[in-house]
């Protein structure tokens, strides 16, 4: 057993965890003789799995538990059906063998892998001497984290995990609590991949605008590029991290509390941060000469890859373990053996990470059975005028991407409904697209069990539930100012 699932069984409360499971099952099945039949008409029903996963995550802060217990009352308003436990294992079956969550598990357990390889080749140790030469504060080390990060654009996950990887020794020698560099990490990882048009974000989006019917067949990338003037979320999101790195913007809310902590003697790492931490937290043999070029080989060619084979994610961590085989055995820094059992070890690092995010999927996706995003967005866009749509759509689908956690979902979802809508009532097209792009990233930053919040956490060794209520408040704020610019260019493009 791992050691994130150790410590998991470790702070399990099964008397406690039982009671509740049976008190909101019970009352579930109570719920379904008033409920409609029809999961199309469950209407404001279809709220409540989301209200009872927002509330329980507050009051307990087990997020492993709360999706579980939120899936199970989603399935018991669906089939009514005394089977939960069968139904839970179908959806947690069909979430697996989603082909998106087989690419995810493969993808994020090699990063793992990776992520391994390099501690033990010594390049994370060498970056860290040459940075700690560079960065001689808590500021500058928080801006070459943020430099980093701009540095590895292609993607959202491959930034999260590379830079948190890389920068946490940096940012521990200096006392950064590790809220502060994973709110770092995140803010410069999907903002980013959301203004670029060759990540992997703008090759997806591009794919549904050809989809739906705004951008001609072929021309996704080029339709994309129209609305990143518009991702308002996404460059103040980008903006603000300097400002807050550089304190410009004053550390406060729930990050002033994570700096007291630090300041008074405290740890690091907020409580509970070893049940994510994907590094080993063992003592590594350092190799007698590191070199920080076996950090900079497998950035460079994980980012090189992923692009020539047409910003696919997957390839570029395949090539890259390949090519990392045949450059470190040269090198003599490890044997065949050691490096499969580092690649061994570096997925089991990542199984807590994708639990959650199996869990995460398998709630979203009872979630669109009930039909709450649907509801969310036939809710709010009734009546709305021209002039409030790209505001009213960027509020509301911030607000479920919050709920489900799945940006990418969400677009699948959103997108379709949010084009057709725009089109009919002669709206600004790019601007509204960008409206549901922005949405996403917002959503996913202050979600405590998102992709983007797991992963950061996982990569920085911070509690993911802690990451996301000390981001929140600079989230909110880039999220406020947006929705302002989303209002004003509302009104002067109508």
């Amino acid at each position: 057993m791992t050691k994130q699932l150790k410590a998991e069984v470790q702070n399990f409360e099964p008397l406690r965890a039982v009671i509740t499971a049976a008190i909101i099952i019970v009352v579930t099945y109570l719920l379904t003789f008033i409920m409609p039949d029809d999961p199309a008409n469950f209407g404001p029903w279809s709220l409540i799995p989301a209200i009872f996963l927002i509330v329980y995550i507050f009051l307990t802060k087990r997020i492993l538990e709360s999706l579980v217990l939120a899936c199970v009352m989603g399935l018991i308003m669906l089939n009514g059906s005394l089977n939960v436990i069968g139904d839970f294992s179908t959806i947690l079956t069909d979430t697996m063998l989603d082909g998106d969550m087989a690419w995810l598990i493969i993808v994020c357990g090699l990063m793992g892998s990776i992520i391994a390889l390099i501690e033990k080749s010594g390049g994370a140790y060498a970056f860290g001497q040459w940075a700690a030469k560079k960065a001689k504060s808590d500021k500058s080390a928080l801006i070459w984290t943020w430099i980093l990060g701009i540095v590895v654009f292609i993607d959202d996950y491959l930034n999260s995990l590379t830079v948190g990887s890389c920068m946490t020794t940096l940012t521990d020698k200096h006392k950064v609590p590790r809220e502060m560099l994973s709110y770092v990490v995140d803010s410069t990882a999907a903002p980013l991949c959301v203004l670029i048009p060759i990540s992997t974000w703008a090759v997806f989006a591009g794919g549904l605008l050809e989809t739906n019917g705004w951008a001609p067949d072929g021309e996704g990338l080029i339709y994309f590029i129209k609305t990143i003037p518009f991702n308002f979320y996404g460059w103040i999101a980008a903006i603000i991290v300097p400002l807050v790195a550089l304190k410009i913007i004053p550390v406060f809310g729930p990050m002033k509390k994570a700096y007291d902590r630090v300041a008074a003697g405290g740890p690091i790492a907020p409580e509970g941060s070893e049940k994510i931490d994907i590094h080993s937290g063992d003592e590594i043999d350092v190799p007698d000469n590191p070199r920080i070029i076996n950090l900079i080989i497998p950035i460079v060619s994980l980012v090189f890859f992923t692009i020539i084979f047409d910003v696919d994610m997957q390839m570029g961590v395949i090539c890259t373990v390949a090519l990392l085989f045949v450059i470190y055995l040269a090198q003599g820094l490890m044997t065949a053996v050691e490096f499969a059992d580092l690649c061994v070890k570096g997925l089991c690092n990542m199984v807590m990470p994708l639990l959650l995010m199996v869990l995460a999927w398998a709630f979203a996706a009872v979630n669109d059975e009930i039909g709450f995003t649907q509801y969310v967005i036939d809710t709010v866009s009734a009546n709305v005028s021209v002039a409030l749509l790209p505001f009213v759509v960027f509020c509301a689908l911030a607000v479920t991407e919050f709920i489900t956690g799945t940006n990418w979902g969400m677009y699948i979802i959103a997108l379709p409904i949010v084009i057709p809508l725009a089109m009919q009532m002669d709206a600004n097209m790019a601007l509204s697209v960008a409206a549901v792009l922005s949405a996403g990233v917002l959503g996913s930053h202050c979600c405590f069990y998102s992709d983007a919040t797991i992963l950061t956490s996982a990569a920085c060794g911070c509690d993911n539930f802690r990451h996301a209520i000390t981001q929140m408040p600079y989230g909110l704020l880039a999220g406020v100012i947006s929705a302002i610019l989303f209002l004003v260019f509302g009104f002067v493009m109508a």
